[in-house]
């Protein structure tokens, strides 16, 4: 069943993040913990929104979003943070019913676009979002400040 996420949620949203980083190649990047992910989903003002496809009793894929805002066209998009569809649930149309939930959501609050970035060498997501008419954005990239580079970007000049 997909659904948008509610309070409880939070452990199996984390196993899928833990997942996702697994695949990515990064085992012990996630520093996230079930609390900050109940702030950051369910607070008073939630930052970052989430729908899964719980299946079982068990969350077997999550999309994990937040709002953007074009400039230029005035509207807001969604931003997905996060697509993971667990292995063995994989080619069970969880991953398209989650990006068309998305792309439902932008049509109707009248947003313009609906992004994602995808690592170069996952080819099989790659052709999956071609397959739905993705198109990638070759001419942008990705800048990041983090770590001593963002605490040394935030202190005063002088």
């Amino acid at each position: 069943m997909l659904r948008r996420a509610q309070p409880g949620d939070e452990a199996g949203i984390l196993a899928c993040i833990q997942a996702l980083a697994d695949y990515e190649h990064e085992p012990d990047a996630v520093k996230n913990t079930p609390e900050a992910l109940a702030a950051a989903l369910f607070g008073e003002v939630p930052s970052v929104f989430a729908h899964v496809v719980e299946r079982g009793g068990e969350i077997v894929a999550i999309a994990i979003w937040f709002l953007n805002y074009s400039t230029w066209n005035g509207t807001n998009g969604i931003y997905l943070e996060d697509l993971f569809v667990k292995e063995s649930e994989r080619r069970s149309g969880f991953g398209r019913a989650l990006l068309q939930r998305l792309a439902a959501i932008a049509v109707e609050r009248g947003y313009e676009r609906f992004e994602w970035s995808v690592l170069d060498w996952n080819t099989p997501s790659i052709a999956f979002y071609r397959s739905i008419g993705a198109i990638g954005m070759d001419e942008w990239t990705v800048q990041r400040v983090s770590g001593d580079a963002l605490t040394a970007l935030a202190a005063p000049r002088g």
